[in-house]
This record gives structure tokens, C-alpha cells and sequence, in this order.
């Protein structure tokens, strides 16, 4: 009988990307250790995936085997290698601040067998390193690796927590990074503040990836930016949305509107709706029908009170408004009746001032006729 054959996953230390390798053997468990032949040597890792049936293999790249659990012979040589890295990496770093180089170093690696050792370090830009290969290699006795890695990589390897309260997405189940730019954030109309968007790599967060295909497909329903909406009060320009609510945001000349998606979508189509009309409520039969139903009439309480002050208001209004309009009437006729009082003083002294005038004139031609009147005594004859 054939035995049948598996492939599993298996996560070195320093990386979290699981390679795949075959194996026959049926009792093996996640979180088991292994030692198998990779391209650096032999290492030994951590089985990350459970047992899957070849036939379900699906990439090109050949399968290399499992070759055995690890012995105690395996797991000495494992510590050993974990404390000739820690004394690797203050060798390295010793040396580099020696020779003024920019990196950064994170960890040191060794194959179980000590033969080679890889080096992990960031930098701004490409470091020529080949003094410093030359200076190590006499010291640590074995090949050396020096590998750069990117800020993504940096931050999947060292771990932490990010702005949302949780552990880095990259450090916990992502693979792979796809490229992220910033057109994502501008199609999930999220402000370009660039250090918010930011992640603990310094890059733009890998979780715009998650709803950028859902926002796509949800803006295919709302109107373009600057698309005109004519309504009753005027014309408004679309000049923002919010897709989660279905909120549109129009701003005319002198205002600015919230409409829902349906309303907007109705006025540009120009469709009126009749306003909804609130029907009445159903008999209470239940402990919560009651309460609704209190709550219905206290609502329609509150309601005859808003309209009881309005109307209280409106009366109010109206008799101010009657008191302003009696008073400029009551206004308007002193000043009428000042003015007629004005005109008959004006008229009575000027009668005053003719009645004067025609004294005058009558005493002056009175006594002219007088001077001129013959004296009759004179003309008198004696008796």
C-alpha cells in the first residue's frame, strides 16, 4: 500500500512568511518543530499550517521534504546559535560604528549546522559593505549574509501595536505587502493628512486595502462631484458625500444642504415625492404597544403645546404689530393737528398784521381829510 504524502507550512525564526515542504509523516501538529534543507542550509522551524493532501498543491515550485523532528543533538545546536547571535550582532554593530555606516541593525540568524549567518538591517538608501564583510568574516568565523530589508518588512519583523488598538496587521496574519498609494485614501474620500495615514513603518496604512474595493463598488450608486441639483430654493453643486450614511452635501450660493442619496437622486431626475403621512396608531394591546402609545401621545401633547405658543406667539406678534400701526396713526394726527394749529397762528397774525395796517392808513386819510375840511365856526356870521 502507498503512503500518502502531505505538504505543511513551516515559519523560520526571524521571518513570518511560511515556506511549504512535503512530508509523509501523518501525527505532525501546528507548532511542532522540524528540521529541513533550505537554500541557506539546514535549519530547524515551526510547523505553522495543519496537513494538507498533495493533490491539493497547486504552484509550480518543487516541494522539498521534511527530513525528521529534531533530536536533542538538534535542539543544543538551536540555543547555541540563538546566543552566538546575540554576540554576532554586538560584533556587527561595533565594527559599523567604527566605519560610520548607515544602518540599522535588527537580528542576526544562524543555520543549525553554523556554517552561515544572515544579518537583517534597514537603511535609507543602498550601503556598500564590503569593508565591513572583510573585517567580520575573521571575527565570526562563517559566511555572512547582510540582507536589507524594507520599512514594511522592518515593522512585520519587530511587531507592534497600531493606531487602531491592535496588534500590526503585518506582524500577525499578512504575507505580503501590495502596493499601496494614495489614490485608495482619496477613493474612500478620507482627508489627506498624510502622518494619520501613516502606519508604525512609516508607510501608508496596509488596512486602506480592506474597504477600498467595497467604496468602489458603493459609489457607482451616487452623483459625481460638481454635478448641478436644481431644487425650489435655487441650484446646488455636489460638493461632497458621505458613503457610510448615503449623505450628500450641496452647496448653492448662499447655503449649504445635507440631502439623502434618494432625494438628491430625485431632484436630479426631477421626481417629487409626496410628503409621507403619519398614520395612525394601532390599538395598544401589549405592554410595549402601551408604551409606544404614551410615548405617541405625549409626543402629540408636546405638539399641541409647540403649536399653542406659536399660536400664543402669533397673537402676541399681531397685537404688537396693531399697537406699532395705531401708534404712528395716533403720530401721524398730532402732527397733523400741529400743523393746522401752525397754519391758524400763521393766519391770525397775519390778519393781526393787515387789521393794523388798515388803521393805519384809515387815521392817516382821516386826518388828511380833516386838515382839509372848511371851518364852520369861521364861516359862522354873529347873531
Amino acid at each position: 500500500m502507498e503512503e500518502k504524502t502531505y505538504f505543511v507550512g513551516v515559519k523560520f525564526l526571524g521571518t513570518s512568511k511560511s515556506y511549504y515542504f512535503s512530508t509523509d509523516m501523518d501525527d505532525l501538529k501546528i507548532g511542532d518543530y522540524v528540521v529541513v534543507e533550505t537554500i541557506a542550509g539546514y535549519e530547524m522551524g515551526k510547523i505553522s499550517t495543519r496537513l494538507m493532501d498533495t493533490a491539493d498543491y497547486k504552484s509550480s515550485l518543487a516541494l522539498k521534504p521534511i527530513l525528521r523532528k529534531p533530536t536533542k543533538s538538534d535542539r543544543d545546536d538551536y540555543a547555541f546559535n540563538l546566543a552566538e547571535s546575540k554576540k554576532a550582532i554586538k560584533i556587527a554593530e561595533r565594527e559599523i560604528a567604527n566605519l560610520g555606516l548607515p544602518m540599522n541593525l535588527l537580528e542576526a540568524n544562524y543555520t543549525l549546522d553554523g556554517t552561515k549567518v544572515t544579518i537583517t538591517y534597514t537603511a535609507d538608501s543602498r550601503v556598500d559593505f564590503r569593508e565591513l564583510l572583510r573585517i567580520l568574516a575573521p571575527q565570526l568565523h562563517c559566511r555572512i549574509e547582510l540582507r536589507q530589508i524594507a520599512p514594511r518588512d522592518k515593522a512585520k519583523l519587530v511587531g507592534g501595536i497600531g493606531s487602531c488598538g491592535l496588534p500590526l496587521c503585518c506582524s500577525t496574519f499578512l504575507d505580503q505587502f501590495d502596493g499601496i498609494s494614495i489614490s485608495r485614501a482619496k477613493n474612500q474620500m478620507l482627508t489627506l493628512n498624510i502622518p494619520k495615514l501613516s502606519g508604525a513603518c512609516g508607510k501608508l496604512i496596509c488596512c486602506l486595502l480592506y474597504e477600498d474595493d467595497m467604496y468602489t463598488e458603493a459609489k457607482k450608486e451616487f452623483p459625481r462631484l460638481g454635478t448641478v441639483v436644481h431644487l425650489d430654493d435655487g441650484d446646488y453643486t455636489v460638493t461632497g458625500m458621505n458613503i457610510l450614511s448615503k449623505q450628500i452635501k450641496l452647496s448653492g450660493e448662499a447655503s449649504v444642504r445635507f440631502l439623502s442619496l434618494e432625494d438628491t437622486l430625485d431632484a436630479i431626475k426631477g421626481i417629487k415625492r409626496p410628503k409621507k403621512k403619519v398614520e395612525d396608531m394601532p390599538q395598544a394591546t401589549f405592554k410595549s404597544d402601551l408604551v409606544a402609545e404614551e410615548k405617541s401621545h405625549g409626543f402629540e401633547d408636546n405638539r399641541n403645546d409647540r403649536n399653542q405658543n406659536r399660536n400664543n406667539n402669533q397673537r402676541g406678534n399681531d397685537r404688537n404689530r396693531n399697537q406699532h400701526q395705531n401708534h404712528n396713526q395716533n403720530r401721524n394726527q398730532n402732527n397733523h393737528n400741529r400743523n393746522n394749529q401752525r397754519n391758524n397762528n400763521q393766519n391770525n397774525r397775519n390778519n393781526q398784521q393787515n387789521s393794523g395796517q388798515g388803521g393805519q392808513n384809515h387815521n392817516r386819510n382821516r386826518h388828511r381829510h380833516g386838515h382839509n375840511r372848511p371851518n364852520n365856526n369861521e364861516n359862522k356870521k354873529p347873531q
